[in-house]
């Protein structure tokens, strides 16, 4: 598509948010072997045996670059390594220390929106009690009625979790929202702090700037 647009003279615009899709963009990725549902299912238990710190300490033996980037409490990535060791027989990150060649900001274009942080929260909250008023609950049931149960990922997406904890009647409406909230402030840190690995990204400070203003501030960054 991005080479389609470029034949026909266009500059293609990319928009969205998911840090892990730009990185692909910028530097490509080693996508990995598919997922060993056994193996993972084993490391749970055994996270919930010995605790996250025995297994960050355990992914430091075996792939030492990725417990180094990888904070103690970070579960799904501590495990992807392990999984990754354990099909491989090659640490992930040597797998991807491959694609780690990055370039200035100065040579890119790519912005990054910024909020201050507790206007980031209101944010959220703010969009989490919306999604639950216009039918977040609603979507799962059908979903449900329909497909009698979500794959693995869907089950533990952000809100649907929740919602489904709820629906088995082990969590309250009210505090299926606030969890829902939290884990939206937890992913929305990560995010921010995958766009500061990047040195691709500059950052455009949302403020009290209007729309117009900040594109406007981005072509000349651009230029």
């Amino acid at each position: 598509t991005v080479d389609d647009i470029c034949k026909r003279g266009k500059t293609p615009v990319f928009v969205g948010g998911t840090p892990l899709y730009l990185k692909t963009m910028l530097r490509g990725l080693y996508f990995g072997p598919p997922p060993d549902w056994e193996f993972r299912d084993t490391v749970e238990l055994e996270a919930e045996r010995v605790g996250l710190e025995s297994l960050h300490a355990r992914l430091a033996q075996v792939d030492p670059l990725s417990a180094a980037t990888l904070h103690v409490h970070d579960k799904r990535r501590i495990i992807r390594s392990l999984e990754v060791h354990h099909l491989t027989g090659t640490p992930l990150g040597h797998h991807q220390s491959h694609f780690e060649d990055a370039r200035p900001a100065a040579e890119c274009h790519v912005f990054i929106l910024g909020w201050e942080r507790g206007i980031l929260h209101e944010r959220i909250n703010d969009r989490i009690d919306d999604m639950f008023r216009v039918g977040l609950q609603p979507e799962v049931e059908a979903l449900l009625e329909k497909y009698g149960s979500l794959g693995r990922t869907a089950a533990q997406a952000l809100g649907y979790r929740e919602v489904i904890r709820h629906l088995d009647g082990k969590l309250p409406l009210s505090e299926a929202i606030e969890k829902v909230k939290a884990r939206t402030r937890q992913f929305a840190r990560r995010q921010e702090t995958w766009f500061r690995s990047l040195t691709e990204c500059r950052r455009v400070e949302m403020g009290e700037k209007s729309f117009a203003e900040i594109v406007d501030e981005m072509v000349a960054a651009g230029d």
